[in-house]
This record gives structure tokens, sequence and C-alpha cells, in this order.
């Protein structure tokens, strides 16, 4: 199998799982939001540290020791993805699919807005367009909810500066989830102590299923997480692009279909409005990339002039 069809699988198995999300959370009540975001938490831990120690890759913990920057930026790592699971967490129990799918839709959006606020990056014409379309988007969903979709807001805002962080942090998946959530698992430890203090814990007083179910959210954090490291590391930018509204696309068929959640026609055409937005933003990084090959290749030698050259 080449490296590029195993890319493929992994970001469609990365992003279907991701996609399946809300089945999967919806399948944790009666546990709470905050308590479903602390098992998530604490049994990551668990799971990314067994797979670090079947490694044998304990080495990067020295490293960073002595590396002050790199902590803080994992500390604040760590608080945007657990503001983003929090969010999405009680996105799902409040019956909200549809919202949070939104968020995930305008994601690629908040992170060139980021890139532009914080990097000091330069926009093309069809990426301000792209914008533009997606501040419309935003008005028309605000009258329709009749306030701004603040969940939506804040799933893409807390994932686009996680992912901005994550880039300049640089690290490897599995080592980059353990440290980030080792650093909320005193927290989370805490959290859930406290619950089974007060008896409101629902760890291990519903039934088997669900006790088996709260600890399997480690595996199903990192699973997904650990194949979109495969496939950003086997395929183009472009096709990690594409791939990736197929999660909010899944959401979206759960929360109207599944959960029968309303899409009247004002939230609709908010809707269309933001995958216009999409279709003109990927287009427009396509159309970017296949020019950017066509200069290198202009600039490139052929090898039979390179040769009469010397």
């Amino acid at each position: 199998m080449s490296q590029a069809r195993r890319g493929y699988l992994y970001g469609l198995g990365a992003y279907t799982l991701w996609g399946f999300f809300p089945l999967y959370i919806r399948l944790l009540e009666p546990a709470g939001p905050i308590e479903i975001l602390a098992h998530r938490v604490v049994w990551s831990v668990v799971f990314v540290a067994l797979l670090l120690a079947v490694a044998r890759n304990w080495g990067f913990l020295r490293e960073l020791r002595h590396r002050p920057a790199k902590l803080a930026g994992i500390g604040l790592a760590a608080a945007l993805i657990a503001v983003n699971w929090g969010t999405y967490i009680y996105g799902v129990n409040s019956e909200r699919v549809v919202e949070t799918a939104l968020g995930y839709f305008i994601n690629p959006l908040v992170v060139v807005l980021l890139g532009v606020a914080v990097l000091r990056e330069r926009l093309r014409p069809g990426q301000w367009v792209a914008l533009g379309i997606g501040g419309l988007a935003v008005a028309v969903l605000t009258v329709d909810y009749g306030r701004l979709p603040y969940l939506a807001l804040t799933l893409a805002a807390s994932f686009g500066g996680y992912s901005l962080v994550k880039k300049r942090l640089g690290l490897p998946a599995a080592e980059g989830m353990f440290i980030e959530s080792a650093a909320l698992t005193l927290p989370a430890i805490g959290y859930l102590g406290w619950l089974t203090w007060h008896s409101e814990s629902s760890f291990g007083q519903v039934s088997a299923g669900h006790t088996a179910l709260l600890m399997l959210a480690g595996a199903a954090t990192a699973t997904p997480l650990l194949m979109f490291a495969g496939a950003a590391n086997r395929l183009p930018l472009t096709a990690l692009g594409m791939l990736q509204y197929l999660a909010p696309i899944l959401q979206l068929g759960f929360g109207v279909l599944v959960f029968h959640e309303p899409m009247p026609p004002a939230r609709l055409a908010g809707f269309a409005l933001v995958w216009l937005a999409l279709v003109v933003f990927t287009v427009d990084g396509i159309r970017n990339v296949r020019r950017s090959r066509a200069a290198l290749l202009a600039a490139t030698p052929e090898p039979a002039a390179a040769t009469a050259a010397r």
C-alpha cells in the first residue's frame, strides 16, 4: 500500500471517528459535561502513557524540564483544548449538535483570521472574500438564533488557537497529548474526587457498560488524534483540508436526522453561506498550490539544460 493511500485511510478514519462523537457522548449520560471532560482527561493520560511505555519513548520529558517557555506553551495548549472539549460536550448534551457542527465548519476561517491577527500573515483576495462571506453567515445565524452562536464561535476559536500553539510547539502527537492531558490531570482527579465525596459521581453507579464507556474515553480521544497525525505526515495540506469537512458533515447529519434538532430556513441559509465561504476558501487554496508548483517547475532547470550549463 502506498504512503498516500495509507494517509487517506488514516485521514478518513480520524474524521469519521470525530464525526461519530455526538453518538458516543450521548451514550455517556447521565454523566454531566464536566464529569465527562474529567474522565476524558484522566483516561487519555492512562491510554497514551501505555502507548509510550510500549514504545519506550520517555526521553522527551527530560528535554522539556529545561525548556520553561515550551512548558508554558503546553499549558496554554492544555487550557485551550480543555475549553474546546468542555464546550463540545456541553453542546452535545444540551441538544445543540447542529451548532457544534457549525463551529467546526467555520474553524478553517478562524485559523486564517488568527494567522492575520497573530502571525501577521497577508491574505490573498480569495481568502478575504471567504472571510467576508463567513462574517455574513455569522450575522444571519445571529438573527436566526436571537443571539451570537457562541458555542460555535467558542469551538472554532479554541481549536484554532490550539492549532496555532501546537504548530509553534512542534511536538509529536502522542507526546504532546500526554503532556497536555497530564497538565489537566490534577484538576480532573480533584473534580472526580469531589463528585464521589458528594455521592454525585455516575462512575460505577449506573451500569457496567456506562463505566466501561467512561474508561474508553481516553482511547476514543487519542485514537483519532494519532490517526490524524499519520495522515498529516503522508498527505499534502490541500488533501487534508478537504477531508476535514467530513467530521462536521457527519455531526450535522446526526443533529438533524438522528437527534431531530430544528433547521429552519434562516438557519439553513446561514449554513449555506458558511459552505459557500468554504468553497471559495478551498478553491483559492487549490489554485494557490497549483500556481506555486507551476512557479517552482518553471524555476527548476531541466536536466539537459543543467548538464549543458556544466
